[in-house]
């Protein structure tokens, strides 16, 4: 944690705008090295207190989440949906390390929600690293509402495709072997496919009948294309403003 933690810190701090801001980072530092049960209180109020500045809510959840206090939960999932990518990959990465068994279910609503595609690439990658009942069901879905002709969110797809491989379970088999017609998911998909033990002539004989996909869209410009898995630090992308208008109230 302590990488990513100082990745986290190092962004947080180009944010400030105030000698207060700078006095109230130094303060959550504070309660950060502490590690006492009286820190862990006081930033656990500072996910419900008004009026508190984005940064230092995301800085106390992250604080909590890997600690395994269960009082981020709520705070981390909306900034799992945020709409700048670095924020959502923190957020990830506390979540995985979270241990609150709502965190598997939020993802897979997260990443199976139409209507947040543009934002499920984190969601999709927290699942694969969760290994969680929902994971597989949520990451089939979601690639096969994928692969239709022009897609554009194909990054999302490949997070997709590379998180069933890692997860090996057969149930995505379908799925990958219709992925290996389309460009841009084409060697994931067989690579998936091979770690869950299915030939290459077949994969190449089913994937010659489907058509179209996200490999034949434009670039999706999706939440988090260069960001970093939910396992890996924060701070690998950056974007603007909460998603849709959801983001954390200041």
């Amino acid at each position: 944690m302590e990488d990513e933690f100082h990745e986290l810190t190092d962004r947080v701090r180009a944010e400030l705008r105030s000698p207060q801001d700078l006095i109230a980072y130094e303060r959550l530092l504070g309660l950060a090295r502490k590690n006492s049960p009286a820190g862990r209180e006081e930033l656990a109020r500072m996910l419900v207190a008004v009026e508190r500045p984005l940064w230092a809510r995301e800085i106390a959840a992250f604080i909590l989440g890997c600690a395994g206090d269960k009082r981020a939960f709520e705070t981390l999932v909306l900034l799992l949906n945020y709409r700048d990518p670095v924020r959502c990959a923190t957020a990830a990465y506390a979540l995985a390390r979270l241990g609150d068994p709502r965190t598997a279910r939020a993802a897979a609503a997260l990443a199976t929600n139409p209507l947040r595609t543009a934002y499920a690439l984190h969601p999709v990658r927290l699942l694969a690293e969760l290994r969680a009942p929902q994971s597989v069901p949520a990451l089939i879905a979601t690639l096969e509402r994928l692969l239709t002709p022009h897609n554009p969110y194909w990054r999302v797809a490949l997070a997709c495709v590379e998180g069933l491989g890692a997860l090996g379970d057969r149930r995505a088999v379908p799925a990958l072997t219709a992925a290996v017609a389309h460009p841009r998911l084409a060697a994931a998909a067989a690579a998936s496919l091979a770690r869950l033990g299915v030939h290459e002539d077949a994969v190449a004989e089913d994937g010659a009948e489907a058509a179209g996909g996200p490999g034949d869209g434009q670039d999706d410009g999706s939440h988090g294309s260069a960001g970093r898995g939910a396992g890996r630090a924060p701070g690998a992308e950056r974007g603007a403003g909460p998603g849709g208008g959801e983001g954390l109230p200041h």
